[in-house]
């Protein structure tokens, strides 16, 4: 069975965790994904137990929601039955099917995360808005860090010259560019992220967005609602890249 499958399939702890998420968390994405025009068609890819669905049916969408966990979709469903089951690979939709769509800390967490970035502007109309969030796991500045990977000088360091390999590489030999894969994290005591098999960061993410025939219009470090002027100043320069998280905004610019 998958990783994706193995863990999270069957999990009611995971999905009484989601139940309990602050709507800080998820505000930015929610309100993100449903800047666009009234009554928009949405696609929310790892919905969890649909607290964004919710959130985007308040503000008057047509919301969707596709999840791989069956308790969490049984949760989901009864805040929408547009909200379904799918194999955490090819999405059940056409091409062009919704004004926006978007994943909230989903990418880091699949198998093949560049077909997920395909198939995610696959659905979208050309013009609509693409949203992905994933942790930034090439951290070279930060406090609180959380995953290992994140952690301590020498890690901080590995990072800041892996991302320079990477930019490199997207310069010069583009076709070769994948993200970096990751062993999970086992121990007793579960901590966010431990699940994680993807190094996902805000380069690779506009890379494979680009790749992909879209615009990228914003990388952000700042995945939550901040006061304008600390969001401002972390993410005026190319330091965005090098902290915290990765939220990314993207136009479709191309049919699939």
């Amino acid at each position: 069975m998958s990783h994706q499958k193995d863990y999270y399939q069957e999990n009611k702890a995971y999905a009484h965790f989601l139940e309990n998420w602050d709507a800080e968390f998820y505000a930015k994405y929610s309100d993100a994904l449903g800047n666009t025009q009234p009554s928009s068609k949405i696609l929310d890819v790892g919905c969890g137990v649909g607290q964004v669905v919710q959130r985007l049916i308040e503000l008057g969408h047509e919301a969707y929601g596709v999840e791989i966990s069956e308790p969490n979709i049984a949760k989901a469903k009864e805040v929408s039955p547009l909200c379904q089951l799918y194999d955490g690979v090819t999405l059940p939709f056409n091409d062009d099917t919704f004004d926006s769509a978007g994943a909230l800390n989903v990418l880091e967490h699949v198998e093949q995360p560049e077909t997920f970035i395909t198939e995610l502007v696959r659905v979208v109309k050309p013009g609509g808005r693409i949203i992905l969030s994933s942790p930034n796991f090439f951290r070279v500045f930060g406090f609180r860090d959380y995953h290992p990977k994140m952690r301590g000088l020498t890690n901080k360091l590995k990072n800041w010259r892996r991302l320079r390999a990477k930019r490199l590489q997207m310069a010069t030999n583009p076709n070769t560019v994948r993200f970096d894969r990751m062993e999970p994290v086992v121990r007793e005591t579960f901590q966010p992220d431990d699940d994680a098999i993807v190094a996902t960061n805000g380069l690779e993410i506009k890379f494979f967005l680009e790749q992909n025939g879209c615009e990228v219009l914003s990388v952000e470090c700042t995945d939550r609602y901040v006061p304008k002027l600390i969001d401002l100043t972390l993410n005026l320069g190319p330091w965005r890249y090098l902290m915290f998280n990765a939220f990314i905004t993207a136009k479709k610019t191309s049919h699939s």
